[in-house]
C-alpha cells in the first residue's frame, strides 16, 4: 500500500499544523515520522544537551499520539538523505509531505531531498507554518526587500486578518485519519539519546501552553524587568521547536497585547531577513563592517562567557545563560552589546555562543540581533551606539533583585573590578569602526 509520509521538523505538535492537516487531507495512509538529524547533532558542543533531550521528549510524545489514533510514527537518526533513502527501499511512498524552513542549511537540503524524490517519482510537498508572512510576501513598495522593521510592521499589521490566524483542522483530523501502521519489526526501534551517542540533560522547559492572560495583558509594563519571573511570557523555546504554533501565540497576542504582537512578528521579520541574505548567517551584511579590527582578546572573551567582567547585569545575564539556557530580552541586549562594543570582539563569537547554550536558539533571531547590536546587520542600531551596562541596570534593576540572584558576591571585595572602563571602550570601538568605515568607502 502507498504511504504519505509527514516530516516533522520544527513543528513538534498534531494541533494547528498546516503541513500534516495537508497530509491528512491527501487521501493517502499518513506516517509520521521524525528525524534527527546528524548533520546537525555531530555539531552540538555537549553529549549532554537540554535542548535535544527536550526534542527527544517531544518525539516521544507524538508517537504516543499516533500509536493512540492507531497509526505507526517513524523516528531515525542519520543525515536526511540518506534515511529518506532508505525508507523508500523500504516503504511505498507516495508522497512526503513537511514545513517548510527558511535557515541556510534547511533550504540546501529540502532542495536536495526535492531532487531525490523526484528521481523517484515521490511528491514533495512543503507549506508555510512557523511564520505567518514569508519570503516575498511582505515586500516595500518599490518591491525590495523591507530593512526597516517600523514600515514591515505597518504593512505586516494592515494584511494581517484573524482569519491567518484560525488554527489548521490537523488535531481532529489526526484523531480520526487514516494512519497506516506496521508491524513494530517493519516500523522497526525509536533511537534512544543513548544509542544516539547522547545522555539527558535535565533542565526546567516552559510548558507547552499559552501563557497565562495575566502575563499576556501586563508584557508591555514587565517585559523589560529581568527579576519578574513572570514578566515574559517564556514562548520562545515552544515557537522554536513547534510545540505551540506561532498562530495560536499570535491570537492570543493580538487580542490582549499589541506590544506582544510586535515582538513575535520580529520573529517572521528575521526569518524573512535571512532567507533573503543567507550569507548573513556567517557574514556582516554591511560591507562597510566586514573588516573592522576587533581585537578578540581570549582571556576577556571567556571572562564574558563566564560572567566575570565586573559589570553586575552583563555578569548576572551570562551566569543565568550558562546555568538555565535563558537569558531576558533586555539582558540579551546588554551582554551583546558589551562583547561587540565594550570589549571589541566579533559578534560571531558571541553568536556562536548563544548557539551553544540557549534553549530557544534559533539562527534568524539570533543573528539577526547580534548583528543590530553590532552595526552590522540589514537592520542595525546605528555603529557608534554604546550603551552604558551600569545605566541599563539602573533602568531595569534598580534594586539589584535580579543580580543578587545570581551574582550574590555583588558589592564584597571577591567582585571583580570592571574589565575595562565605559567611557574608554567606547571611545575605542567608536574610533576602531569609524577608521574601518573610511576605508571601506
Amino acid at each position: 500500500m502507498k504511504i504519505c509520509l509527514f516530516w516533522h521538523r520544527r513543528d513538534l505538535r498534531t494541533h494547528d499544523n498546516a503541513g500534516l492537516a495537508a497530509a491528512l487531507a491527501s487521501g493517502l495512509p499518513v506516517v509520521p515520522l521524525f528525524i534527527y538529524d546528524k548533520e546537525i547533532l555531530d555539531h552540538l558542543p555537549e553529549k549532554a544537551d537540554a535542548r535535544l533531550t527536550f526534542i527527544y521528549d517531544e518525539v516521544e510524545k507524538l508517537a504516543a499520539e499516533t500509536e493512540k489514533a492507531g497509526g505507526t510514527f517513524l523516528a531515525r537518526y542519520g543525515a536526511p538523505l540518506a534515511v529518506l533513502e532508505t525508507l523508500l527501499k523500504e516503504f511505498e511512498v507516495a508522497a512526503v509531505h513537511t514545513n517548510e524552513d527558511y535557515e541556510p542549511y534547511a533550504t540546501k537540503r529540502d532542495a536536495a531531498v526535492g531532487k531525490l524524490l523526484k528521481k523517484h517519482d515521490v511528491e514533495f510537498h512543503s507549506y508555510k507554518d512557523q511564520v505567518v508572512f514569508a519570503k516575498e510576501e511582505i515586500m516595500t513598495k518599490s518591491g525590495t526587500v523591507p530593512k526597516v522593521f517600523g514600515a514591515y510592521l505597518k504593512t505586516y499589521t494592515a494584511k494581517l486578518t484573524d482569519e491567518m490566524l484560525l488554527p489548521y483542522g490537523s488535531a481532529d483530523a489526526f484523531k480520526k485519519a487514516h494512519l497506516h501502521s506496521f508491524s513494530k519489526e517493519k516500523a522497526g526501534p525509536r533511537p534512544t539519546l543513548e544509542s544516539m551517542g547522547f545522555a539527558r540533560k535535565e533542565q526546567y522547559f516552559p510548558p507547552v501552553k499559552l501563557p497565562a492572560e495575566s502575563i499576556v495583558r501586563n508584557y508591555h509594563k514587565t517585559r523589560n524587568t529581568p527579576a519578574d519571573e513572570h514578566g515574559t511570557t517564556r514562548e520562545s523555546l515552544n515557537l522554536r521547536f513547534g510545540t505551540l504554533s506561532v498562530r495560536e501565540v499570535m491570537r492570543q497576542a493580538k487580542g490582549l497585547n499589541a506590544k506582544l504582537l510586535a515582538e513575535i512578528i520580529w520573529r517572521d521579520f528575521f526569518m524573512m531577513l535571512l532567507w533573503h541574505f543567507p550569507n548573513t548567517a556567517t557574514e556582516s551584511y554591511d560591507p562597510k563592517m566586514r573588516d573592522v579590527p576587533y581585537r578578540n582578546n581570549e582571556d576577556e572573551f571567556r571572562a564574558w562567557c563566564e560572567g566575570r567582567t565586573g559589570y553586575p547585569l552583563v555578569d548576572a545575564g551570562m551566569r543565568e545563560l550558562n546555568e538555565t539556557g535563558y537569558l531576558p530580552n533586555r539582558v540579551r541586549m546588554t551582554v551583546a552589546g558589551f562583547l561587540v562594543k565594550h570589549l571589541f570582539i566579533d559578534w560571531r563569537w558571541g553568536e556562536q555562543y548563544f548557539a551553544d547554550k540557549l534553549l530557544d536558539y534559533e539562527m534568524a533571531n539570533n543573528v539577526g540581533n547580534w548583528q543590530w547590536m553590532a552595526g552590522t546587520g540589514a537592520i542595525s542600531a546605528p555603529w557608534f551606539r554604546v550603551h552604558s551596562p551600569e545605566s541599563q541596570l539602573a533602568q531595569v534593576d534598580p534594586e539589584l533583585k535580579y543580580v543578587k540572584r545570581w551574582v550574590p558576591e555583588v558589592g564584597t571585595k571577591s567582585y571583580p573590578a570592571p574589565i575595562v572602563d565605559h567611557k574608554f571602550a567606547r571611545e575605542r570601538s567608536v574610533e576602531a569602526i569609524r577608521t574601518a568605515r573610511i576605508a571601506a568607502s
